[in-house]
């Protein structure tokens, strides 16, 4: 089991910059591929960024390359999610979640957090 516990959100002007943390716990961190997904009110919920277990590979969602990175800490046991040029569209509650490989798709992933609120006003 891994447990996963998001924090960071909270609301930030359109422009701003905001950053995430998931803490993880439980089973080794460093053996799993780390991802966040971003569900707003009313959609389905979308893939944003992954980073393999090693950290050295990244992907992203379309249009959020650019604009939010994705980085970890083995140490530290967490990964991060640094969002800049924040959109109103950005809006939407974020998960991190943990897989064995490198993924982009939901339910490819094993362990998710509870979530985290991100407002973004204009």
């Amino acid at each position: 089991q891994v447990q996963l516990v998001e924090s960071g959100g909270g609301l930030v002007q359109a422009g701003g910059s905001l950053g995430l943390s998931c803490a993880a716990s439980g089973r080794t961190f460093s053996s799993y591929a780390m991802g966040w997904f971003r569900q707003a009110p009313g959609k389905e919920r979308e893939f944003v960024a992954a980073i393999s277990w090693s950290g050295g590979n990244t992907y992203y969602g379309a249009s959020l390359k650019g604009r939010f990175v994705i980085s970890r800490d083995n140490v530290k046991n967490t990964v991060y999610l640094h969002m800049s040029s924040l959109r109103p569209e950005d809006t939407a509650v974020y998960y991190c979640a943990a897989a064995p490989t490198l993924r982009t798709r939901e339910y490819e992933y094993d362990y998710w957090g509870q979530g985290t609120q991100v407002t973004v006003s204009s």
